[in-house]
């Protein structure tokens, strides 16, 4: 599999803790690993194959180094390029804004020709609105919720299971890339 770049923000150090167990249970050297306060469009253009990961912050805000970035991220051309996102948020604080920031980005990426994988069901969360819930099917996010706050003893399966699953859509996207060339 070739090189895949996962661009993460965390305010507080709970989306740093969680993306360093992603990367612990990712066990492969293909993964690039870049802050959004550091990373530039150029950084984006130089993968095909992304991972984000974000916090939602009060009411359905982005964290605030992609809150920065976002700007430049709407001008990204995401054409040929498969897209995973893990979001952090609080479902029963923010009910109505639950990991918001995993559709803002995702809306993103598809409006600028991407592919989005790691769609997550929604079952089993008790939030009441998210703007990470798929338009295409509203039983499933756009990408894998955690929930700290309330369910942090889920949040180890929940991610060695969504890794499972987007390792296995990232080499389907790239057989299917194959076949048609």
């Amino acid at each position: 599999m070739e090189n895949i770049a996962l661009f993460y923000g965390s305010e507080t150090g709970i989306t740093d803790d969680i993306t360093r167990d992603f990367v612990t249970l990712w066990k492969h050297d293909n993964l690039d690993l870049m802050e959004i306060g550091d990373a530039t469009v150029i950084d984006f253009k130089n993968y095909e194959k992304l991972i984000l990961g974000l916090s939602t912050w009060y009411d359905g805000d982005l964290q605030s180094d992609w809150e920065d970035f976002f700007e430049d991220f709407k001008t990204i051309d995401f054409t040929n390029k498969t897209v995973a996102i893990y979001g952090l948020g609080d479902q029963m604080a923010y009910a109505e804004y639950f990991v918001d920031g995993i559709g803002i980005l995702a809306k993103e990426v598809i409006k600028n020709g991407g592919q989005i994988i790691g769609y997550w069901p929604t079952k089993g969360y008790q939030h009441t609105d998210s703007v990470a819930i798929s338009e295409e099917n509203t039983e499933l996010f756009y990408g894998l919720a955690i929930d700290e706050d309330n369910e942090p003893q889920l949040t180890n399966e929940r991610l060695t299971t969504w890794i499972s699953q987007i390792k296995k859509e990232f080499q389907s996207t790239e057989a299917e890339s194959k076949s048609t060339v």
